[in-house]
């Protein structure tokens, strides 16, 4: 497991829970808006912490935190994840975990066996525009389908999101994306942030507020809960 950074206390991560966010290395998307391209390929430096002392950390925070947000990366990349995961529930600690929704075996078997408690999907895009968005021209959507399919048709708490990106999406993305995930719990649109540091060198440009407002109205007609962060 290769812990690549903590953010010691989050209040916006977690909805409605006090939280740590770990971020784990190694994802297998390569999508050129990726704002953490440390954390897409190794080989990777020395671990930011290891997992003993990310234990330790929590021990520490006993009665402080309520949660940890797992996120990377793709966290379900990793092998060893669901040991970690029990290591934490171990602890007494609610577990959001974020994913691309590319291991759908994986996600079925966290979500089935409760070891998550609130899961944050990224929906990259419509079906047709997927591998062009992750930086892998030709990708077999079917995977995706299937997480968005194991997510909506069970009980547990979760979130699509889509950060979205001039260059990437277009008003016709939203329509289809909406008619795919139509009574979709819970859907974010997040506004793209150049870090300065992304992972392709292409130039890539946010919406306006009045636009992101606009791809929502686009969505409303199958999705009735969306929400807008990040402008």
């Amino acid at each position: 497991m290769h812990i690549a950074g903590l953010q010691k206390m989050t209040l916006l991560d977690y909805p409605g829970v006090v939280a740590c966010t770990v971020f784990l290395g190694g994802c297998n998307f390569r999508c050129p808006f990726c704002h953490n391209p440390d954390l897409v390929s190794g080989p990777f430096p020395e671990p930011f912490i290891t997992e003993e002392e990310f234990f330790l950390f929590l021990e520490e925070r006993k009665g402080f935190l309520d949660g940890v947000c797992i996120t990377g990366g793709e966290p379900m990349a990793n092998p060893d994840l669901e040991p970690f995961i029990r290591e934490i529930r171990a602890r007494g600690l609610l577990v959001k975990l974020d994913t691309n929704g590319s291991f759908p075996d994986r996600l079925e078997r966290v979500v089935e066996e409760r070891l998550v408690d609130y899961v944050a999907m990224d929906i990259k895009n419509s079906r047709e525009r997927y591998g062009p968005t992750i930086g892998l021209p030709g990708y077999d959507t079917r995977d995706i389908e299937r997480s968005a399919a194991i997510l909506m048709g069970g009980a547990l708490p979760y979130e699509f999101r889509t950060t979205l990106v001039r260059e990437f999406h277009t008003e016709q993305d939203m329509l289809a994306i909406g008619k795919w995930l139509k009574g979709c719990r819970a859907y974010c649109l997040q506004s793209f942030v150049d870090s300065g540091n992304l992972l392709g060198k292409e130039v890539m440009t946010p919406f306006s507020e009045e636009e992101m407002m606009l791809h929502k109205k686009l969505l409303k007609s199958y999705i009735r809960a969306i929400s807008i962060r990040g402008v």
